[in-house]
């Protein structure tokens, strides 16, 4: 069985997330979107609310499980028997960082190979940081994430409902 890991904080999963999931789970016979917890990082949904709108989001696709993890991520992909790490890329920017933590990860673990995946281009430019920032400022972002994400938002941020832009 080959198997996948796509790691990230999925501070909310976006939609550009989602894409690359889905193109993933037709490719490997098992993905596993894994959460990192990070103690570096201040989460705005909890690590237990981002597994739930994870869940919620990709339920519908048979392959493909949610986890949590803590520490290497090598470590991580060897306990769950994975032999891919998937990166998405958005843009240029992104190819750097992401290379150099794929060399460290074959560095530690030469049998982890890494992934990058493109979002399909309607969603290159879309981050969870940019859709934490324009729900904080009561925008749409209803072409961003799915719609329990929207809802989600809009609790955490107090907005009236997420339906009717500001």
């Amino acid at each position: 069985m080959r198997t996948a890991i796509y790691p990230g904080s999925f501070d909310p999963i976006t939609n550009g997330h989602l894409d690359v999931v889905q193109r993933a789970a037709k490719l490997f016979d098992r993905v596993v979107v894994a959460i990192a917890t990070n103690d570096l990082k201040n989460p705005l949904f909890t690590l237990s609310e981002r597994k739930t709108l994870a869940l919620q989001a990709l339920g519908h696709l048979t392959n493909v499980e949610v986890d949590s993890f803590n520490g290497l991520l090598v470590n991580y992909v060897e306990a769950q028997k994975g032999g891919v790490i998937i990166r998405g890329l958005r843009a240029v920017s992104d190819f750097e960082f992401e290379f150099q933590l794929a060399l460290m990860n074959r560095k530690l673990n030469e049998r982890v190979e890494t992934i990058f995946m493109m979002p399909k281009e309607t969603y290159t430019f879309l981050s969870s940081r940019i859709v934490k920032e324009i729900a904080r400022l009561g925008g749409d972002v209803s072409s961003f994430v799915p719609r329990h994400v929207q809802q989600a938002l809009s609790e955490k941020f107090n907005l009236s409902d997420p339906a009717i832009p500001a």
